[in-house]
């Protein structure tokens, strides 16, 4: 099991121009117990694509050239409803981008809900999330970073959880003896889950993340746009009109409620793509707004 665990991590270290990857805790997994269950990673021309059954986290290291660092961070949610992780392009091709554009990106490989490994699997993931932040805020100085510029990106699911993570940061889900800000400084949320209500949300995100009799005190902790408040982090949305995975509606409310708690924000909606409608396009295309963005709102000294 360590052989394939090693070998695992140099397959995810050596692509297309990760310089490390590191266990996400350097001490017990929190919230976990023991269990058999194995990863399963999905591999395509010797590259990871997908991953299931997530048990152990990992962060999976970008960084730019000297010269070309803006000393920004953010770090890669990829999606997969909880059920997977799009592991090369909601996350290698996603950090390859903003490296290029002087970014250091951290894919975070999360745990995935599931009652055999952890206590409780609601909070699971969000103490990935909120240890990602605590690790690269922390190191910072190390990887010459901007401690003030650590943002976090999520696709679908994974925007469920960047989401979270940038909501509920407030209450730390982790041992932070430290006191270090678990509060990311943007979000970069696409084609989002966002909330858990029966109107809005992906049944099978919510079905992984709170089980199928999920309880409505479990339902509104977990629906992000009821808890946006004036302190939420600057956030940009790109989502489609005809998503007929994760309703747009997401990302409206969310940004409603960001308007509504002057929160700067800033969405790109457009009429046809349907869910991932990104994926088909070169990134440099997409991400050119977001860019744009970024340069005028969290780039800025």
């Amino acid at each position: 099991m360590k052989q394939i665990t090693f070998l695992l991590l140099l397959t995810l270290t050596m692509q297309l121009g990760a310089q490390q990857t590191i266990d996400l805790y350097t001490t017990s997994i929190p919230n976990s117990k023991p269990s058999s269950l194995k990863e399963k990673p999905t591999l395509k021309n010797g590259r990871v694509t997908w991953i299931e059954n997530v048990s152990k986290p990992t962060l999976t290291i970008f960084l730019p050239n000297a010269e070309a660092a803006t000393g920004a961070a953010v770090i890669i949610c990829p999606g997969g409803g909880y059920s997977g992780e799009s592991y090369e392009l909601e996350g290698i091709v996603i950090a390859e981008a903003f490296v290029r554009k002087g970014v250091a990106a951290f894919i975070l490989k999360y745990r995935l809900p599931n009652d055999l490994i952890m206590n409780d699997k609601t909070i699971g993931p969000l103490q990935d999330a909120q240890q990602a932040i605590k690790t690269v805020r922390e190191r910072a100085k190390e990887w010459q970073l901007d401690a003030d510029k650590i943002g976090i990106i999520g696709f679908s699911a994974g925007g469920h959880l960047a989401s979270t993570a940038g909501t509920h940061f407030e209450k730390s889900y982790i041992s932070n003896d430290e006191n270090t800000s678990l509060k990311p400084n943007f979000m970069i949320l696409v084609y989002p889950v966002i909330s858990m209500t029966d109107a809005l949300t992906h049944n099978g995100s919510r079905e992984k993340l709170l089980g199928k009799s999920a309880v409505e005190e479990q339902i509104k902790l977990f629906s992000n746009e009821l808890h946006v408040k004036p302190n939420t982090p600057p956030t940009w949305l790109t989502h489609t009109g005809d998503d007929n995975v994760v309703s747009v509606e997401n990302s409206i409310r969310f940004y409603q409620e960001l308007v509504r708690n002057n929160v700067s924000a800033e969405m790109h909606l457009y009429p046809k793509g349907n869910h991932g409608f990104v994926l088909s396009l070169p990134t440099d295309q997409w991400m050119r707004p977001l860019f744009d963005w970024m340069n005028k709102s969290i780039l800025v000294d």
